[in-house]
């Protein structure tokens, strides 16, 4: 290693590349980076592509990792500073490095890019190119697919006619499991899983949008219960929502009993319970005008997120690794899952994320933080929510690399939710999401060509 920095981007890369699959490398190799003073080696400066592979190589950091934080903060600041001087192909290369690091975005999102920066001479690079070019293309096709399966269910399910109040975007809603499972081979799950999210969201609405506090405390109930005696004392708008609910409850699990041998009724029912008692602790803190101290709020907020449900669902519906004591730990909110819904719940919470044409109640941890700290800047609190999701993102870097009872396809299916999360909560001043929208062309209308 005493000549490693003739070979930094090689060992940034394998060090990435190892991580990335769940094994751990030790950050140790980056320590003969740094001179007799314990500073990191000056002329590593002069190195554009190591720089941009070590920045690639921070952001899989774990806490305590003290070597991987002066790395990334080393190759930012140097990556930052010569693109400002430099304006050709190289710089494009730079800037998307620094705004789309390959540990926090979605492959298939960012593939026409790649393709285009990926140039050679040789013959074997022309011929990766190509073959990346027809599987891009022949997956789109499977997207326009699914697309019209989600498309038919909702408009046979009927709700967007009966709660006008509530979102219709079910096109949307398939970008999440469009983004989670990119295998192609999993077509079936990824429109089973837009069932689950389109609820999510709709429920969502009822809380917050619509429903009385007595009526989301006798919704709540319902659910808790599940019994068609608790459903007759519901308004008739919620009726049809626990009726669809309830219907898809049945039809995914028995989906999943047919094809892996396991009932999960219990599961997802327990799931969607939990998700409507955190949605009605939020309805009764603004009924009552209370704004709670920030942790409460947010160990609430994971919670309401919806993260769980919906991974809930995935994991049955992936089929991997389903016995007693996984079923166990995955109803029990672990880490790897937990993470994750921290990471959407401060995204959501940032000034930016207003979704379209939602005037709801819902609070914000924001709120929570600046009332609980008086003097503190919006700055300075919005500065603290992304320190927070970058401790976050370090958690559940740990939960890939330990020892877990989930299969690969889960844990990288739980990663690819938090990489998805800044493309489905970055709203701009007409709160539109013109990074998700110029995803969704690229992925469903567009080719890439030679």
């Amino acid at each position: 290693m005493s000549d490693c920095h003739n070979n930094l981007y090689e060992l940034a890369l394998g060090f990435r590349l190892l991580r990335q699959e769940g094994y751990y490398a030790s950050a140790d190799v980056f320590n003969n980076l740094k001179d007799t003073e314990g500073k990191i080696q000056e002329k590593l400066s002069e190195d554009v592509k190591g720089l941009m592979g070590l920045y690639e190589a921070s952001q899989l950091s774990i806490k305590g990792e003290d070597i991987l934080e002066e790395i990334g903060n080393f190759s930012s600041q140097l990556l930052n500073a010569w693109n400002t001087h430099n304006d050709h192909s190289q710089a494009r290369i730079v800037r998307n490095t620094l705004g789309h690091p390959h540990h926090k975005s979605l492959a298939r999102f960012m593939a026409k890019s790649f393709l285009s920066d990926f140039q050679g001479t040789d013959g074997w690079i022309n011929v990766f190119r190509e073959l990346a070019k027809m599987d891009f293309n022949v997956v789109k096709s499977i997207h326009q697919k699914e697309m019209l399966q989600v498309s038919k269910w909702w408009k046979d399910l009927g709700l967007a006619k009966e709660l006008k109040f509530a979102r219709n975007q079910p096109l949307k809603w398939y970008m999440w499991p469009l983004a989670v499972l990119p295998d192609p081979s999993l077509s079936e799950q990824r429109v089973e899983l837009t069932k689950p999210i389109s609820l999510v969201y709709i429920i969502d609405d009822i809380f917050d949008v619509h429903g009385t506090l007595d009526e989301l405390t006798l919704f709540t109930e319902a659910v808790n219960r599940w019994e068609y005696a608790a459903v007759e004392q519901l308004p008739d708008y919620m009726k049809i929502c626990f009726n669809a609910l309830n219907g898809i409850t049945n039809e995914i699990s028995s989906k999943v009993y047919n094809d892996h041998g396991w009932n999960p009724m219990e599961s997802l029912r327990k799931a969607w319970a939990c998700l409507c008692n955190a949605f009605l602790v939020e309805a009764k803190w603004f009924a009552d005008g209370h704004v709670p101290k920030a942790d409460e709020y947010l160990k609430n907020g994971v919670i309401s997120s919806g993260v769980h449900v919906v991974l809930v669902h995935m994991f049955f519906l992936l089929g991997h690794g389903i016995t007693k004591r996984n079923v166990d730990i995955v109803d029990d909110f672990p880490e790897i899952i937990s993470s994750v819904a921290k990471i959407l719940r401060l995204w959501d919470d940032l000034g930016s994320a207003k979704d379209e044409n939602q005037d709801g109640h819902d609070g914000s941890y924001l709120e929570c933080y600046m009332k609980e700290k008086p003097g503190t800047s919006i700055e300075n609190a919005r500065c603290h929510v992304m320190h927070t999701i970058s401790e976050t993102w370090k958690r559940l870097n740990k939960e890939c690399l330990v020892p877990n009872p989930f299969s690969t396809s889960f844990t990288k299916a739980c990663l690819n939710v938090a990489r998805m999360v800044p493309l489905m909560y970055s709203y701009d001043d007409n709160q539109c999401l013109p990074s998700l929208e110029e995803h969704m062309k690229l992925l469903v209308n567009e080719s890439i060509s030679s």
